[in-house]
């Protein structure tokens, strides 16, 4: 694809960042058929190539619309278009970027506006947070419908392991997951525990980064993520061996730190050294699959539901059933599994009917096979397909234990 940039981008990293990406593009539309927003609405301009037009269009100095707005705010940025590319085009990447220049172009008004600002200054602070949740559990009636949905009785967690051993490993807890599944982070810690690995607990780091990098405001988004590098590099330079993200899309972030801060001169190496560290859960415990049991009382026939984030952005489809299965666990079959479930972090809020068409569709796969339990790895779809199913829905870790602990 031919380029002309726009003064105002083209001699910028974030420029020369988008050219490489756009020249990649060969418009041979493979991108089209794996592509959630396009499979339901039938429009290009709800596709990987309608967007990457639109945001070439703006690049190079075409005015920024409320139409290309609409079309950035109905991608997931699933990125299952990047793994279908023959080309390696990175379209997240592009994507973020054409967000960020509309919405310094296209102001919001009225509720678009404010539920955005409430998003990003709500989820990022896990106190905060929690603090909204509980009085939301109090007076769930009085929730808007939309919200109130996603509102569960709170689960009992696992006391966190107090062992102290000479290997060490860091642990994002994030910023929405110990409020909504506050079993996981513990349970994470445990399995750690009894492989003969402590967790060191960095109460400051919290959020990755993404709500904001995914709604345009990447100078906050690097607020985040330049704190959690501060946070964590005593530990770095102490020895710890990896920073484990057990929500699989914030793993996609922090593996993406080293990208984000290439260019800052402060903050380049470290960022690398952590994106290098930084592991999912299946990385980190694969090589002690021999040691792994199911959990007491698990469940032994479950659905597994890929995150986006885990097979299209991390690139690790297919690790975790395997896994299972040699456990002891029996896995059911799940049609289009590359599909995204519609929850892509804040999208099930900003985007709820488009979201709730491809839930169904999820939600009718994983229960086709009839299991007992549907695992997942990641807080958002987690929560997402738990609004809309009888069977249990949860983190692949909660099924799992060391033998012997």
């Amino acid at each position: 694809m031919q380029t002309h940039l726009a003064d105002f981008i083209k001699d910028t990293p974030e420029g020369r960042e988008a050219d490489s990406i756009l020249r990649k593009c060969t418009h041979c539309g493979f991108c089209l058929a794996n592509c959630p927003t396009y499979r339901l609405l039938g429009d290009e301009l709800d596709s990987p190539r309608g967007r990457i037009y639109q945001v070439k269009q703006v690049l190079e100095g075409a005015e920024p619309t409320e139409s290309i707005q609409l079309h950035l705010d109905r991608c997931l940025t699933c990125r299952a278009c990047e793994t279908t590319c023959p080309s390696g085009v990175e379209y997240g990447r592009l994507a973020d970027l054409g967000r960020e220049i509309v919405e310094r172009h296209v102001p919001r008004e009225g509720e678009a506006k404010w539920v955005r600002l409430a998003l990003r200054t709500v989820l990022p602070r896990p106190r905060l947070f929690a603090t909204l949740l509980a009085l939301g559990r109090a007076f769930r009636p009085l929730v808007p419908a939309r919200l109130r949905k996603k509102i569960h009785a709170r689960r009992p967690a696992p006391a966190w392991p107090r062992g102290s051993h000479r290997r060490k490993v860091l642990m994002l807890e994030g910023c929405v997951q110990p409020a909504l599944e506050p079993g996981i982070n513990p349970q994470t810690a445990r399995l750690a525990d009894g492989l003969g690995f402590e967790v060191i607990r960095t109460p400051a780091s919290a959020c990755c980064g993404a709500i904001d990098q995914h709604l345009g405001a990447p100078e906050a988004a690097l607020r985040h993520v330049k704190r959690n590098i501060d946070t964590w590099w005593p530990h770095v330079e102490g020895g710890a061996e990896a920073i484990i993200v057990n929500a699989s899309g914030c793993g996609a972030q922090v593996k993406d730190y080293g990208h984000l801060l290439r260019d800052d001169p402060q903050y380049a190496d470290r960022a690398r050294r952590v994106s290098e560290l930084t592991v999912d859960p299946i990385e980190f415990l694969e090589p002690h699959a021999e040691r792994l049991i199911p959990a007491r009382d698990a469940p032994g026939r479950v659905a597994f539901q890929t995150p986006c984030t885990l097979q299209h952005a991390q690139g690790l489809n297919g690790r975790v059933e395997p896994l299972l299965s040699r456990i002891g666990f029996e896995l059911t079959a799940v049609a289009d599994g590359h599909i995204c479930c519609g929850s892509a972090g804040t999208y099930s809020v900003l985007q709820p009917e488009l979201a709730e068409r491809l839930r169904g569709q999820k939600v009718a796969n994983l229960e086709d096979g009839s299991p007992e339990v549907i695992a997942t790895a990641n807080i958002g779809c987690l929560t997402h397909l738990n609004e809309a199913t009888t069977v249990p829905v949860r983190h692949w870790l909660e099924l799992v234990t060391v033998e012997g602990t």
